[in-house]
């Protein structure tokens, strides 16, 4: 399905030169959970952005479904992550005057999807919040934030979701919600890569990457996962 090649970024030049990520290869393979840990500034969040073409590598390759994409430009990377890749913030980047059903259609109206309210409202299910489609972010808690955040992210039905510490900003009780909706996904076939600096919250996916200074430092199998 994905597939890492020897990938490195390098930020700056000379005495400014930063090396985020160095030659690190992994592979996500279809219906996947995979936690990526480590300390900060140990190259988490950019692995996970050039997986999801927020940025571009300094070497090394990114193939998905058999094609390599690392080297796409926007035009055709904004394509792929409306098809195939989807991106789960911290923030939850919601539109405060639409409303939650809105907010879910505005992936299709990009893509001028038909029937786009009807595949909303079904994401919305999906993740347990049909009865709030109606809601504007300011009248949902943040726990149902995020998932209308992920219902955005999934109405596309795309094969990987990406997640960058997607519990950061909620309290336990609201963690362990996204958390269960994650593996209610996972265990529905979608891959999943997330970030987390949580061993808990790592503790729900099926392997656990560990980067250390921009490199893989450990790999744990953990079987079906905890849920």
């Amino acid at each position: 399905m994905l597939e890492i090649k020897n990938i490195s970024k390098i930020y700056g030049k000379e005495i400014a030169k930063v090396v985020a990520l160095n030659n690190v290869s992994l592979r996500v393979n279809e219906g996947d959970f995979i936690a990526i840990m480590g300390p900060s500034g140990s190259g988490k969040s950019t692995l996970l952005n050039i997986i999801g073409g927020l940025e571009y590598p300094s070497s090394g390759e990114v193939i998905l479904d058999g094609k390599r994409i690392d080297n796409l430009d926007e035009k055709d990377f904004v394509d792929i992550r409306r098809r195939k890749i989807a991106y789960v913030f911290q923030q939850y980047h919601l539109f405060p005057s639409l409303t939650a059903l809105e907010n879910v259609m505005l992936p299709l109206t990009f893509c001028g999807t038909e029937k786009g309210e009807e595949k909303a409202l079904e994401t919305l299910k999906e993740v347990g919040l049909e009865g709030r489609a109606e809601h504007k972010p300011s009248q949902l808690s943040g726990g149902e934030q995020q998932r209308v955040a992920i219902a955005r992210a999934l109405v596309n039905s795309p094969s990987l979701l990406l997640a960058d510490e997607p519990t950061g900003n909620m309290d336990q009780k609201m963690g362990r919600e996204i958390l269960g909706l994650f593996y209610r996904l996972n265990k529905d076939g979608r891959s999943i890569v997330m970030v987390t600096h949580n061993p808990e919250i790592a503790g729900h996916a099926k392997e656990i990457i560990v980067l250390q200074d921009g490199q893989i430092a450990d790999k744990i199998s953990q079987k079906g996962g905890r849920q």
